[in-house]
């Protein structure tokens, strides 16, 4: 019976040592995350910037870089598109030289050659 005893004595004291004890008071661990309102604008700055503009400034700089992207593109297609308009230009005047050039073949091969005397 004292063998008994002194066994459960012993296995309810290694049970209450090996227990994971909490400490109350201030000294406990809080896991709390702390909100701030407020970001870093760089490593080197002096101040800070609200949340709120900082991502009204990812919004716009999204929106500039779109608007930047759009503009390249429709530069591109005028750049295009006058291109295309100076290679018809091109054709056309071709198309306008061959025709004169035509026209006054003809017109030297139709009148007939006058030596100096005048038709009556």
């Amino acid at each position: 019976m004292k063998n008994l005893l002194s066994a459960v004595f012993v296995v309810s004291l290694l049970l209450t040592a090996c227990s994971k004890k909490e400490t109350p008071g201030f000294a406990a661990e809080q896991n709390v995350k702390i909100h701030y309102d407020t970001a870093a604008v760089d490593s080197f700055s002096a101040g800070a910037t609200s949340i709120d503009i900082v991502r009204q400034i990812r919004m716009s700089s999204q929106k500039y870089q779109d608007s930047i992207k759009q503009a390249e593109k429709l530069q591109k297609e005028e750049q295009k598109l006058k291109e295309e308009l100076e290679k018809e230009n091109k054709k056309k005047l071709e198309e306008d030289k061959k025709k004169t050039e035509a026209d006054k073949k003809q017109k030297t091969a139709d009148s007939p050659p006058t030596n100096g005397v005048k038709p009556q």
